[in-house]
């Protein structure tokens, strides 16, 4: 696969420090850093650039990527608790409360994982699987399959593994080209095919493609999300960083009416 376990761990930070504007080795530090956010086209498509505040942790410190207006605030909040509590309740009220008065709140807080090559391996599939690339996925944007897929960004999935019950698909993982260097992978089973084993069999498998394609896979889930975790680990990923994202007021506001995330 040409790859080891230091070296995607160090594509990661690479990739990481291009969206956060920093240097990758900010998140090997033992202290906190903070640096004013920029737009970078290189960074992951999906991101809004530049951050009015973003932290991310890779387990040593916290990383600041903010707006000019809101540094101090923000500098002060991960100085003043454990790199861990900076994620969450009851310290992160006071980072919300403080981003409020500027017309901010905090949005998104994810974990992402990257494979580990000891653990990553083949997995039994029940079904038939086949590697699928875009050319296959035009009839498929449509709710069932829209975590392996994304209809807003078609452009950018570029390879997945399906499993097959005869000539029906009840299972996809996708993979986004959402950077150079790394592919996002998401993952759909219809159902009824359920807790079966086919989200890690196809997960394990489409992570081993990307390898083998010179692309580090990785994977985001939400920390409550016990079941997508659940198959991370499972298909071979382990924790890799955190990261906390506030919008706008009126962009949670819209998301809280859509009940969407």
């Amino acid at each position: 696969m040409g790859f080891t376990n230091g070296e995607i761990l160090k594509i990661a930070m690479e990739q990481s420090a291009i969206d956060a504007g920093c240097e990758a080795g900010d998140f090997l530090k033992n202290e906190n850093v903070t640096v004013i956010s920029r737009a970078d086209p290189r960074a992951r498509k999906y991101l809004t650039l530049p951050f009015d505040c973003q932290l991310i942790s890779y387990g040593n410190n916290v990383v600041a990527s903010v707006s000019e207006k809101c540094a101090e605030l923000v500098t002060e909040y991960i100085s003043s608790y454990p790199v861990e509590h900076c994620f969450e309740t009851p310290n992160m009220h006071v980072l919300n409360d403080g981003l409020q008065k500027m017309g901010l709140r905090v949005c998104f807080m994810a974990e992402y994982f990257l494979p580990d090559l000891r653990a990553l391996r083949r997995l039994d599939c029940p079904y038939e699987t086949r590697v699928m690339t875009a050319e296959d996925f035009g009839e498929l944007y449509t709710p069932e399959w829209s975590n392996a897929l994304c209809e807003k960004r078609r452009e950018l999935d570029v390879l997945g593994v399906g499993a097959f019950d005869n000539s029906k698909l009840i299972g996809l993982a996708g993979c986004s080209a959402d950077c150079d260097a790394m592919w996002q992978i998401g993952v759909d089973v219809l159902p009824e095919y359920r807790r079966q084993g086919v989200a890690s069999a196809l997960t394990a498998r489409l992570a081993r493609e990307i390898l083998e394609r010179g692309r580090v896979p990785f994977y985001c889930a939400a920390w409550s999300n016990i079941r997508s975790v659940r198959n991370a680990i499972k298909s071979g990923f382990r924790p890799a960083w955190v990261e906390l994202t506030a919008k706008s007021a009126e962009f949670v506001e819209k998301m809280n009416l859509k009940g969407q995330h």
